[in-house]
């Protein structure tokens, strides 16, 4: 936050960006970038859309077309016999399709010789290859893999390095019988299955061989049941046949890099060790899992093999992709390069206005303009806010009700005059209390001199004192003290501001003290309190005091009346005087007003000195001081350059002391 200038200096100038003038600006721009952000979204949007929409259909057709040739070469030993699925293709998705060779020699085209079709683009859209289905264009063949299916399993997907399309089964396929008598042991056990109240179905995957598939995520039910899986646990004839021979090109695969012989399960899994020798006709018969379910019921997927975690598991797999692209590439086609182009030449899509997108283009206009309304009401509410307050809090001070704290954080022009108004209003506060507390100490002031006043002349009256020239100056002195405490109590209302002046002379402490117990005298015999002085200690007499007179004689005459206020009948309150110090020009006078009252609490002792502090908090005026007597002696003290003190012990009594320097107050600074 910047400083604020000094106090009635030049305030600094508020910076644009707390201004009021700059957050209307940036108001401003924020509703103009909004605009200008929302037609530049909406001409994007507007432009392309249609555009993206349309590649997007294409896309999806084209996967659809490459998906379709890839079935094709699964399921046939070549491309003869192509040109119908072509054809059927181009007019599904509207597309031209072209299939050729390696070497770019078309096997069929959709399009019609007459006219001769445009060209065939620099870069194929895609490599029909089954046994490879993760190269999907010339510079990205060989590039990742894709899920595929184990030859066995049927459409149980598994996630590895084997590229193979799971259509391509070649020699798994089965023949009708096996397929015949799988499906009707499947359909058994379907049977079974919905007798203990498992709905399942049988689903037959591209070989030929059922399995049973499991409605709901109940395989354990399914699996606890007597339901028997026997017929479809164990691989057939065919396909032991074939993983056999499957099996023998793998380890002769393994052979060649000089690693051991393993033993393929028909998951494609593999075991060390029990590889059966050469004479072996067949691989002992692995079970095959004939039941499907959904995979989030599984702990793990029923054919998904061991982590590749060696170099040699990594080996093993490789020899298997290469092994499998072997057996499986006299049954599938070669692969073929796919070209989809746009039959009418490639035009781009083009894009019209619209009543959709002339209705958007309003909703946005609709919407700019309702921003800027609300960022104008917005930024309007934030500036009569604080108007408002202050308003409110001005009608109030008019009204006569206490100053009210105007809470604005901002720190712009309105919160500058909102502190303004809170330092005013504080200002005003402190005025008022000031004079209501100047009453309070003329009344508490003027009663003390004026019940001495009143005693001496009762006294008179009755007979008990004599008028004589004694008396008579004892009361011209009260009235002198009087006129001077009349004078100074709006000074000493405003302390801080140093209205109190001190007229310091030589004052003989005896003389000080005498006056003192002489002008209470009365109050304390009326208190059934003795008043004593004691001036010295020993034979040393006390220093000759220089300061102002009337001002320590207030401040000893306060203390003197509390220390009688507070001694209850048969107490003693004495006055002491004595030097501390070790000359009478750098030492102190301290005196001391010691009583036999009701003593001072330990927690009261650091408040004594306090304005309109009391120890009998319920005390009324007429009961006790207003709590300035004490407030007025520390001063007055201070003015002179002394210190105020009290020691006190609950029941026992107090003593207040006031210690002094020897040579006065200083010259230069004798104002409170």
């Amino acid at each position: 936050m910047p400083r604020r200038a000094e106090r009635g200096g030049p305030r600094l100038r508020l910076p644009l960006r707390k201004s009021l003038l700059g957050r209307l600006l940036a108001v401003s721009a924020l509703v103009a970038a909004c605009s200008v952000a929302a037609t530049a979204w909406l001409a994007v949007q507007t432009t392309s859309g249609a555009i993206e929409q349309e590649q997007g259909r294409n896309l999806a057709a084209d996967t659809r077309v490459l998906d379709a040739l890839l079935a094709y070469a699964a399921e046939h030993p070549s491309w003869d016999g192509v040109d119908a699925t072509v054809r059927k293709l181009a007019d599904a998705s509207d597309r031209r399709i072209t299939l050729t060779t390696q070497s770019r020699q078309i096997l069929a085209d959709s399009a019609s010789s007459s006219p001769p079709p445009p060209a065939l683009p620099p870069q194929a859209s895609a490599v029909v290859d089954p046994l490879s289905v993760a190269a999907t264009t010339e510079t990205e063949a060989g590039a990742g893999s894709v899920t595929v299916a184990a030859p066995g399993t049927d459409g149980e997907q598994r996630s590895g390095n084997d590229r193979v399309d799971p259509r391509a089964v070649g020699p798994f396929r089965l023949p009708e019988a096996e397929r015949t008598s799988l499906r009707r042991s499947a359909e058994e056990t379907v049977r079974c299955l919905s007798r203990s109240g498992i709905a399942s179905d049988v689903v037959e995957g591209p070989s030929g061989r059922p399995r049973i598939q499991v409605v709901g995520n109940d395989p354990d039910r399914m699996r606890g049941s007597r339901c028997s899986t026997d017929a479809l646990d164990s691989p057939t004839e065919t396909e032991t046949k074939a993983l056999t021979a499957l099996n023998d090109l793998v380890n002769a695969c393994l052979d060649r890099q000089g690693r051991e012989d393993v033993r393929l399960d028909l998951d494609l899994s593999w075991r060390t060790g029990e590889v059966p020798g050469a004479a072996t006709a067949a691989p002992v018969p692995t079970p095959v899992p004939s039941i499907s379910v959904p995979r989030e019921a599984l702990p793990t997927e029923i054919a998904t093999p061991e982590p590749l975690d060696s170099e040699n598991d990594r080996d093993i797999a490789s020899c298997v992709g290469i092994a499998r692209q072997e057996q499986l590439s006299s049954y599938v086609a070669s692969p073929a390069l796919l070209f989809i182009s746009d039959p009418r030449g490639g035009a781009v899509p083009g894009f019209a206005l619209s009543s959709a997108n002339t209705a958007k283009i309003i909703g946005v206009a609709a919407l700019v303009l309702a921003l800027t309304v609300g960022a104008s009401i917005l930024a309007g509410a934030r500036l009569v806010r604080p108007l408002h307050a202050l308003t409110g809090a001005a009608q109030r001070m008019r009204d006569g009700e206490e100053p009210s704290h105007v809470v604005v954080a901002a720190d712009n022009e309105i919160g500058r005059l909102a502190a303004a108004f809170n330092d005013m209003s504080v200002h005003r506060a402190r005025l008022e209390e000031q004079r209501k507390v100047m009453v309070s100490d003329v009344a508490h002031e003027l009663r003390t001199p004026l019940s001495n006043i009143r005693g001496w002349l009762e006294g008179a009256q009755d007979g008990i004192a004599d008028v004589d020239a004694v008396f008579v100056s004892s009361l011209l002195e009260e009235a002198v003290q009087l006129q001077h405490i009349i004078d100074d109590l709006q000074d000493l209302a405003a302390a801080d501001a140093g209205a109190l002046r001190l007229h310091p002379e030589p004052v003989r402490i005896e003389e000080l003290l005498a006056h003192a117990v002489a002008a209470h005298q009365a109050q304390a015999d009326a208190a059934g309190v003795a008043l004593t002085v004691t001036v010295a200690d020993g034979d040393t007499p006390a220093p000759e005091l220089n300061a102002d007179p009337v001002r320590l004689r207030q401040a000893i005459g306060n203390l003197v009346s509390n220390a009688v206020r507070h001694t209850p009948k048969g107490g003693r309150v004495t006055l002491r005087a004595y030097a501390d110090g070790s000359g009478e020009e750098d030492g102190e006078l301290v005196l001391e007003v010691a009583d036999t009252g009701s003593g001072i609490a330990p927690e009261d002792l650091p408040y004594v000195f306090d304005r309109f502090w009391r120890a009998e908090k319920s005390r009324s005026r007429r009961t006790g001081g207003s709590g300035l007597g004490l407030a007025i002696v520390r001063k007055l003290v201070e003015a002179h350059g002394g210190t105020t003190g009290v020691v006190s012990t609950v029941g026992r009594g107090s003593v207040f002391t006031l210690r002094l320097p020897a040579a006065g107050p200083d010259p230069m600074n004798t104002a409170v």
